[in-house]
């Protein structure tokens, strides 16, 4: 992201975090991935069209950090692997999201695609974010559908194969 993107925008009203936690997602290298501020995310949401609340920035964060951590564990019951993350496709749709909205769910409102390295060998993993109903106990509630691509080396894992690591 560029420097600017950690500063307020013209006509912001509250001061944001600019404070970034860092995640348990490698990124291929030996650092892991470190999650944009409150300020950045805010300034995303702004640059995107949304119109996000100040107020609601420090639950933003915190549940979209959440969510890539679960996204995390759900690639690493796959298979153990080491790599980079890559995401942020929400109007592209995946082959299954579109077949499952064919027969009348709803789409997902943000999907991933995450490359891993599975013993030299490139496995790229789709994760569509679905929205759940909220219960008393967890108001906002989500749905993950974490999987190797079809056009990926990854459908093998689908089979019961793995390699030694």
């Amino acid at each position: 992201m560029p420097p600017s993107a950690n500063e307020p925008l013209p006509g912001q009203v509250k001061p944001l975090s600019t404070w970034r936690q860092h995640s348990n997602i490698p990124t291929g290298s030996s650092a892991v991935w470190v999650y944009p501020s409150e300020q950045m995310f805010y300034n995303a949401m702004k640059r995107k069209g949304w119109t996000p609340s100040e107020d609601d920035m420090a639950a933003v964060v915190a549940i979209h950090n959440a969510v890539n951590e679960r996204a995390w564990r759900e690639i690493l019951r796959w298979e153990a692997i080491k790599g980079p993350a890559e995401g942020g496709r929400p109007q592209d749709y995946s082959p299954k999201a579109r077949l499952l909205n064919l027969l009348g769910y709803k789409l997902p409102f943000d999907r991933h695609d995450w490359i891993v390295d599975r013993c030299g060998q490139e496995v790229r993993y789709v994760i569509d974010f679905y929205n759940a109903a909220p219960r008393l106990d967890m108001p906002v509630a989500m749905h993950l559908d974490v999987r190797p691509a079809l056009d990926s080396f990854g459908w093998v894992t689908r089979l019961g194969m793995h390699c030694a690591l």
